[in-house]
């Protein structure tokens, strides 16, 4: 063996390194010291074969904690750090000692629990994937509370509501399989409900848009149970007490907001009834759901999806593409519910812009007869104004020839299946599905109209399959996406008043203990999509459309454009007769007025896997060979032919960061596949944190392994090759 040492790194918490090869005991010296502040100890199992421990615990981490572990790594395999010395194993007696603990005490077993949803899975690679900035998949419901609010009597009706739901109580764990057969979701027994209260501060008032701004912009971690956090705080006392805001944000990997909305009702009857529990545990609940969707039959899904996945070619945006992105200079701030200004310059920036329409309750009152009367309800409307906007846009960049396909996603609320109870099901049931029709100016207004309507009745019968599975099916993976925009039409809740027209009846028992409460108001969660539009009913009878744009594709100016265009639309629609009228003559409403502009994305230029060898069989899992900074393009082909093992070997074709390297694997970790991560000298860091991320996320976090230099010499290939053969042995002991 020479006298190069290679490194296998376990991530975890805390996380091991196999130090493999004779130690340098000046520079393994060094390495302790830079990791004292986590309690570095090493074990040595033989003179080329050692094992460095960390201590240290989440709570008690340093903030550089998740890449220490690749530094370190970096820096004991590099050659420049011996400065031209031998490898000097040395005595390493002084250096801190400690049993090893063996591969099991290292990694956790496989938790107990159900696989998760499709979509629960692709929430969660949206989450690993994404670029800093706004978190995704977070929103939030909002009201006001009059009157006293007893905190002791506030916190123990969440803790009923808690104790009975277990999707308050869930969690994402690895799964079990050498290689994790994706997240499973864990219910724990008992779980603190999250509430913060903050009391009145007559020197410092508490500024509510930020208070809810900072709320979304705090991360959500998958591996701890309460997918809720509740943050009540106090306004100025009046006469009758205080007046407080409370925030419930909430993540949608396990809750939408229709769940949100019966979690808050569930939680006013408990405080109306002094806290007490309402009753033994939720039937069904989150693991029901996910036993049924397990249970289903794939064979008749994916016969209807292949039908009716968007083609290729389908217009997915509302606006024409301007030869070069838009600049996205540092995140601005988000601005909170409500309507915030249109940036006057028209330029974008980073973040979500906010843009919001109202159609008055007379606009929005004949809009819905009209579109009774065409036969369809009044989200049709909103699809068949969305339809005449991407057509529209087609034609003004002559993508292709009238008519045309065009595609946009829809939410569906997920509890139209046949489960009992469904309904009443707290849970991520709402999902978003792509919804394609072809557009032809020539044809009459109430055909489009009726092919949207039984488009979107036939993908109901299917609203449990995750627009990921389809575009598996469809064979596109991965870019461009099938759509770009999405559509969720609130339905008014269901009545809660009795018959005879009483009251609801937990107004009277809030009324009881001198509480009112204002209806809740919403702040959705952003999608990682360039436009998604919400379209619900105001307590008047308003229809009120609110947009969220990327402003890395459209400028807060152009899309207030769209939404403003969207609701030109619906006032116009109900002046067309529906036994007449063209789409010629709906698309001549938007005469004169401008196609938005959006940047357009160059798909390819993200960087791509490249396979350097394919696996020996079905099943033996991949390994991702990291570039490290400044690396060649082919600084991993002789590794390709050094290394023995049965896996895939697959690298990227240009260095890249974390985060571009977690976008490149996403279709591996979709399926659950094995996965090892190895690199050269100097790409550590990378490796690691792209471990780190996949481990916090709810796959198994796989091993890495360092060793060689991109030298591109066959004895750098051979060091690699053996890190990487230890840590395969390692992986299936």
């Amino acid at each position: 063996m020479d006298d190069a040492i290679t490194v296998v790194i376990a991530p975890g918490t805390p996380p091991a390194l196999d130090l493999i090869g004779p130690l340098d005991a000046p520079l393994m010296a060094t390495a302790l010291v830079l990791a004292a502040p986590c309690g570095p100890k090493l074990h040595r199992h033989t003179a080329t074969h050692h094992t460095l421990h960390f201590t240290c615990r989440p709570g008690d981490r340093p903030a550089d904690r998740p890449a220490l572990a690749g530094r370190l790594a970096d820096l004991l395999t590099a050659p420049t750090a011996r400065d031209g010395r031998p490898a000097r194993p040395g005595p390493l007696a002084a250096l801190p000692q400690q049993p090893a603990p063996g591969r099991a005490a290292r990694l956790a077993g496989p938790a107990a629990g159900l696989p998760a949803s499709a979509r629960q899975r692709e929430v969660l690679l949206d989450l690993m994937t994404a670029p800093p900035g706004p978190q995704l998949h977070v929103g939030q419901l909002h009201l006001r509370w009059y009157g006293p609010l007893d905190r002791g009597r506030f916190d123990a009706a969440w803790q009923s509501v808690t104790d009975r739901e277990a999707v308050l109580r869930a969690a994402f764990a690895p799964g079990p399989g050498r290689g994790g057969s994706g997240p499973v979701v864990r219910v724990h027994e008992r779980v603190e409900a999250r509430v913060r209260h903050d009391p009145y501060e007559p020197d410092r008032p508490a500024d509510w848009p930020q208070v809810l701004r900072s709320e979304r912009e705090q991360p959500f971690e998958p591996g701890r149970p309460g997918p809720l956090r509740i943050r009540r705080v106090d306004g100025e006392p009046g006469a009758d007490g205080p007046d407080a805001r409370i925030a419930l944000t909430y993540h949608q990997a396990l809750l939408d907001a229709r769940s949100v909305r019966a979690l808050l009702r569930a939680f006013l009857w408990a405080y109306a009834a002094d806290g007490r529990p309402a009753g033994g545990e939720r039937r069904p609940g989150l693991p029901d759901h996910l036993r049924w969707l397990a249970g289903q039959d794939p064979g008749p899904a994916r016969e209807f999806w292949a039908g009716a996945v968007p083609p290729a070619g389908a217009r997915t945006l509302p606006a024409t593409p301007t030869p070069t992105p838009t600049p996205t200079p540092a995140a601005a701030p988000d601005p909170g519910p409500g309507p915030a200004p249109v940036a006057a310059s028209g330029e974008g920036g980073g973040g979500y812009g906010h843009a919001r329409e109202r159609l008055n309750p007379s606009e929005a009152a004949r809009l819905r007869g009209w579109a009774a009367v065409c036969g369809v309800p009044e989200s049709t409307a909103l699809h068949a104004a969305w339809a005449l906007q991407l057509h529209r846009a087609a034609a003004a960049t002559g993508s292709g020839p009238a008519p045309g396909p065009v595609a946009f996603g829809v939410t569906v609320s997920g509890r139209g299946i046949p489960l009992d109870g469904a309904d009443r099901l707290p849970g991520p049931l709402g999902n978003p599905l792509p919804l394609s029709v072809d557009v032809d100016p020539k044809a009459p207004l109430a055909r489009l109209l009726t092919d949207l309507r039984d488009r979107a009745l036939g993908l109901a019968a299917y609203e449990w399959v995750s627009a990921g599975q389809i575009r598996q099916q469809a064979g596109r993976p991965a870019q461009p996406p099938l759509t770009e925009t999405l559509l969720t039409f609130v339905r008014p809740p269901a009545a809660v008043r009795p018959p005879g027209g009483a009251e609801d009846p937990l107004d009277g028992e809030l009324a009881a203990a001198d509480v009112r409460v204002a209806p809740p108001e919403t702040v959705e969660a952003h999608t990682g999509l360039p436009f998604a539009l919400t379209a619900r009913h105001d307590r008047a009878g308003a229809l009120v459309l609110t947009a969220d744009s990327d402003r890395a594709r459209l400028t807060d100016a152009e899309a207030a454009r769209i939404l403003a265009q969207t609701a030109l639309l619906l006032r116009g629609l109900p002046e067309a007769d529906p036994t007449r009228a063209t789409v010629a003559d709906a698309l001549a409403l938007l005469d004169g007025l401008p196609v938005p502009d959006a940047a357009a994305v160059p798909y390819g230029a993200a960087p791509a896997l490249v396979t350097l060898r394919p696996a020996a069989r079905p099943g033996a899992g991949t390994v991702l060979l990291v570039p490290p900074p400044a690396a060649p393009q082919d600084c991993y082909a002789a590794v390709a032919r050094a290394h023995r093992g049965p896996q895939a070997l697959v690298t990227l074709d240009a260095p890249a960061g974390a985060t571009a390297c977690l976008a490149a694997l996403r279709p591996l970790l979709a399926a659950a596949e094995p996965l090892l991560l190895g690199c050269f000298s100097g790409g550590g860091a990378v490796a690691y944190e792209v471990a780190e991320r996949i481990g916090a996320h709810g796959w198994r976090a796989p091993l890495v392994s360092i060793g060689g230099t991109t030298d591109s010499t066959p004895t750098s290939a051979r060091d690699l090759a053996r890190a990487l053969s230890a840590a395969t042995r390692q992986e299936s002991s």
